[in-house]
């Protein structure tokens, strides 16, 4: 398959590491012009040097904007036009026992998670619509219908994720524009390494081997028995922005590598 998206313009949140990066770097390979964002201008700025690194070439700009907050979705929004591609990347993620985690706790998560999807597709989607094409991504987790119990408040701002994308797909049905999620499961990111780096030192194990141990501890039902790749997560990102991916949307489609015990 070749995905071609020479004439079309992404905006990845939280894109200078992870998952987003692997996306950023997928679109880009893909011919489309990029829009990298992160929380200060020195991730963004390395973020976007790498990019051009590793894809010589690439249309790249980078804008620097906290979405956990509507002016700072605003002086994003200021930064940038013509977006083809949202992929709503942006969230965070921490274990606390619920009757630990107060209001403040929920209102984070909920703006964060939740709301600067909201914005965002809420100021970028018309055009998309008039336009006749457009791709609309959040980023979710297995954790919308795995719920973890050291992390309820994580685990509902994902399930609102796929509520709002199904929403939001059949709110422009027929438009050309498609609204998907997708649900990586226990993913080799930078943050997860940045974590075992302890316990690759203490046992001489490679990071790859610690990250599966961890997996088959805290998510036994995975099948393939392992964490996934920033790559093969964005794989799956990159497909569903496609114009291959045209009969494909209000869907949930899980790179979890089988986690969740489902047969749908």
């Amino acid at each position: 398959m070749n995905i071609q998206l020479k004439t079309k313009r992404a905006l990845v949140t939280a894109s200078t590491g992870g998952i987003g990066f692997a996306v950023a770097k997928g679109l880009a390979e893909a011919g489309a012009a990029v829009v990298v964002n992160g929380r200060s201008e020195g991730s963004v700025n390395a973020a976007v040097a790498r990019l051009l690194a590793e894809v010589p070439g690439a249309s790249v700009i980078g804008v620097a904007a906290d979405l956990s907050t509507a002016p700072g979705v605003a002086s994003l929004l200021a930064g940038i036009s013509d977006i083809d591609i949202l992929v709503n990347n942006a969230g965070i993620y921490e274990p606390l026992d619920f009757f630990e985690a107060g209001d403040d706790v929920w209102d984070n998560y909920w703006h964060t998670n939740v709301m600067s999807g909201v914005r965002l597709s809420r100021a970028l989607l018309p055009a998309m619509v008039d336009r006749g094409w457009g791709r609309v991504v959040f980023v979710a987790s297995e954790s919308a219908r795995n719920i973890p119990a050291d992390m309820i408040h994580y685990g509902v701002s994902k399930t609102a994720q796929l509520a709002l994308a199904r929403g939001l797909a059949k709110r422009v049905a027929g438009s050309g524009v498609t609204v998907n999620s997708v649900l990586p499961g226990p993913t080799l990111s930078d943050g997860v390494a940045d974590m075992m780096k302890g316990e690759v030192e203490r046992t001489g194990k490679s990071l790859e081997s610690v990250v599966a141990e961890f997996v088959m501890q805290h998510r036994p039902s995975s099948i393939i028995q392992r964490a996934a790749s920033v790559e093969e997560v964005a794989n799956m990102i990159v497909y569903v922005c496609s114009t291959q991916a045209s009969a494909t949307t209000g869907a949930s489609l899980r790179v979890d590598g089988g986690v969740v015990d489902d047969i749908v």
